[in-house]
């Protein structure tokens, strides 16, 4: 009788590789940020990437990130965990938990908290010494929302596209 297969991935890195696979879509040249939401029973409710909102052309808005503030990128820009929120199956998230890349700033901690998410889970949080994260961090904690630094045991994964890999 043949085995299951033991080299499978863990929730943590199938849910956070759906969030950085959602990431390949932003169209922005320098930060491309994914989200994922998960409910209790672990199925996605939704997916969400860093971009501009609908109807607003990629082609007619700038990607700079620095000059006069309506000439970049930020005030346009709908970060992933909004998208996410915003891109839900259309069930209630109390009690869901969010995936993303990079640690949210202080207005989607705002969107995270008010949809009633409980766990933030991040790949990276390479600016926890900027104001508007460390005001996130406090939001999330006053609020009771978990926040962890996922734990992998791969530190990459390939897709292929081949029809002879599958």
């Amino acid at each position: 009788m043949m085995k299951k297969r033991q080299d499978y991935i863990s929730w943590d890195e199938y849910f956070m590789g759906v969030a950085l696979l959602s990431a390949k879509r932003s169209k922005d040249p320098s930060t491309q940020v994914g989200a994922c939401i998960v409910n209790q029973k672990n199925k996605i409710v939704g997916a969400g990437y860093n971009g501009l909102p609908i109807g607003c052309s990629d082609d007619e808005f700038s990607w700079d990130k620095k000059g006069e503030f309506l000439d970049t990128k930020y005030p346009y820009i709908c970060h992933a965990e909004l998208n996410a929120i915003l891109n839900n199956i259309g069930m209630d998230l109390q009690g869901c938990k969010i995936y993303t890349a990079l640690f949210p700033c202080n207005e989607c901690s705002k969107a995270i908290i008010q949809s009633g998410i409980t766990e933030v889970i991040y790949l990276s949080d390479k600016y926890e010494q900027d104001d508007i994260f460390k005001a996130s961090r406090i939001m999330l904690d006053k609020a009771g929302v978990t926040c962890r630094k996922v734990e992998t045991r791969i530190m990459s994964l390939e897709l292929s596209f081949r029809e002879t890999d599958v």
